[in-house]
């Protein structure tokens, strides 16, 4: 069986509460962040359990974005690849990705490391993420060569890697990344949070080349800036059109830079310079509900249009739609009414 789109990341189920200042303070949190847990969040994936309006999500960045492109096209179009604990929040995530069509091939680690899970702390239209990785970040590059994935890899036309799976195996994301360069096909990643090329520069860089789509917010955009010592980090454009110019394998594709910016305009940058911008899709302040996974979800309505070969405009458009549904449920999870085109 081969799929057209093949995403990979780590899989995670979201514990998801509300959150107040003095909650994150506690833990020293930003409202509006995504980071790595240390031993110093260890307790609080215990005690948010306790909160009465804890909510369980299917989560993990670039599963959130498979699950979204898989609603919008055809039938066994998306393969998922990330591993996980043989248990039962593994089994929620399974079941979760079923709902929505996709299809796990989850590597399953032996031994007494969990699933992983995400402490996702909602507070007004922010979200501060904590990531507890346990079983998530034992994928090694074997696991990705091995006949049962490195078939799926040869099947597909266009890749999907989430920046936060930098931190987990980079030789394996080169190896994807170069069958695709040698093969002529698409590879895409996301920057995916601001300490992924704050802290993780160097795996990053080298990366880099291999990448025909880029994705970011004006977050990581900046921390990219800073991490690269541009001249000015909030210049979002600037940023965008250096990273488009850098060098790149494959020659016969133009990379594209595409970087959302919360309720501002989405901008897109290529290589010869240019610039261009798309408006979100406005929505009453009363009706967003939370704005965790709506930039998965963007990515995932923009590759469901890659993968179908349309331009650019109609892949913002439908990435800018499934993100504006998206921030109206609880969670990255998708209403009912997105479905195939």
């Amino acid at each position: 069986m081969t799929y057209p789109l093949f995403c990979m990341g780590n899989p995670l189920l979201d514990i998801q509460v509300k959150a107040n200042d003095e909650l994150l303070a506690r833990y020293n949190l930003k409202s509006n962040d995504a980071i790595l847990a240390d031993e110093s969040h260890m307790s609080l994936y215990e005690e948010i359990t306790a909160f009465p309006d804890v909510v369980y999500v299917a989560g993990g960045a670039s599963q959130n974005t498979a699950r979204g492109a898989q609603r919008l096209l055809p039938p066994k179009s998306v393969v998922y690849v990330g591993a996980t604990a043989d248990d039962k929040f593994s089994a929620q995530l399974v079941a979760a990705a079923k709902a929505d069509g996709l299809t796990t091939e989850y590597v399953h680690i032996p031994g007494t490391l969990p699933t992983g899970t995400c402490a996702a702390l909602i507070s007004g239209h922010d979200r501060s993420l904590v990531t507890k990785l346990s079983a998530a970040e034992k994928l090694t590059v074997d696991h990705i060569k091995a006949d049962r994935t490195w078939n799926l890899v040869k099947g597909a036309k266009v890749y999907y890697v989430e920046g936060y799976f930098l931190t987990v195996t980079p030789e394996g994301i080169l190896e994807i990344a170069k069958h695709a360069a040698a093969e002529n096909k698409t590879f895409t990643m996301n920057l995916s949070a601001p300490f992924i090329p704050q802290f993780f520069t160097k795996v990053l860089d080298e990366v880099m080349p291999y990448m025909d789509v880029v994705f970011g917010n004006e977050g990581e955009a900046e921390a990219y800036a800073l991490a690269h010592n541009l001249p000015d980090p909030k210049d979002v454009k600037a940023v965008a059109t250096y990273i488009a110019k850098l060098p790149k394998v494959n020659s016969q594709r133009e990379r594209l830079v595409v970087f959302t910016q919360g309720v501002n305009n989405t901008i897109v940058a290529k290589a010869d310079g240019s610039i261009q911008e798309y408006p979100i899709i406005a929505i009453p302040e009363n009706e967003i509900v939370d704005c965790n996974g709506a930039g998965d979800a963007f990515c995932g309505g923009f590759i469901a249009k890659l993968v179908q070969g349309e331009d650019i405009a109609a892949s913002i458009e439908k990435g800018h739609y499934l993100a504006h549904a998206v921030i109206q449920q609880v969670g990255p999870t998708y209403p009912a009414h997105i479905k195939q085109d």
